[in-house]
C-alpha cells in the first residue's frame, strides 16, 4: 500500500481548516473575515489556503448544493475500465461540467464518479457520449432514488 506524503500543518492551519470547512462567510472579503474572526491578516489566511492547496491538503474551496432543490438530478456512476485506458477515461469524465467526484477502486468496476444535470437524460446522453469517445462502454447509471445527506466535517 502506498501511503501519502502528509502535509505539515501548526496549529492555526487546523484551526483555518476547521473554521472554512462550514459556513465559509458570503461576503466581499470572505478571507478578510475569517482573518478577523481569527485574529490574522487576511494576505495570512490566503497564503496559508494557497500551501495547503499546492501541498494537497486541500482539494477544493468551493460551495456544495442540493441539486434536487435546484431541478437538477444526480446519479453515482460505476465503470470497468481497463487499467491502460484509467486515465483517458477520467480524463475524459473530468471534462463533463456535472462531474462532481471521480475516483479510482479496487473493484472490477474500478472508477466511480458522480454527475449531476438537469434531467436523467442528459445524464444518460453525456455517458453514452463518455462511451464513445473512451471505448469503455461497461458503465453502470444508479441514479440517486432517495438521497441521505451526512454533514462532513472534519475537526482537525
Amino acid at each position: 500500500m502506498i501511503m501519502p506524503n502528509l502535509v505539515k500543518m501548526d496549529k492555526t492551519d487546523r484551526d483555518l481548516l476547521n473554521r472554512i470547512q462550514s459556513r465559509f462567510p458570503v461576503s466581499e472579503r470572505p478571507y478578510k473575515d475569517i482573518g478577523d474572526r481569527m485574529g490574522l491578516p487576511e494576505q495570512e489566511v490566503l497564503d496559508r489556503l494557497i500551501r495547503l492547496k499546492k501541498e494537497g491538503a486541500i482539494r477544493r474551496i468551493g460551495a456544495n448544493f442540493y441539486p434536487e432543490k435546484l431541478g437538477y438530478v444526480s446519479t453515482l456512476c460505476a465503470a470497468r475500465v481497463p487499467e491502460e485506458k484509467i486515465d483517458a477515461f477520467a480524463a475524459e469524465v473530468n471534462r463533463h461540467t456535472g462531474v462532481t467526484h471521480n475516483y479510482q477502486r479496487e473493484n472490477r468496476y474500478n472508477i466511480w464518479f458522480t454527475f449531476i444535470a438537469p434531467s436523467r437524460e442528459v445524464i444518460a446522453e453525456n455517458l453514452r457520449k463518455i462511451a464513445v469517445k473512451t471505448g469503455v462502454s461497461d458503465i453502470l447509471n444508479l441514479p440517486a432514488t432517495r438521497v441521505f445527506k451526512i454533514k462532513a466535517k472534519f475537526d482537525l
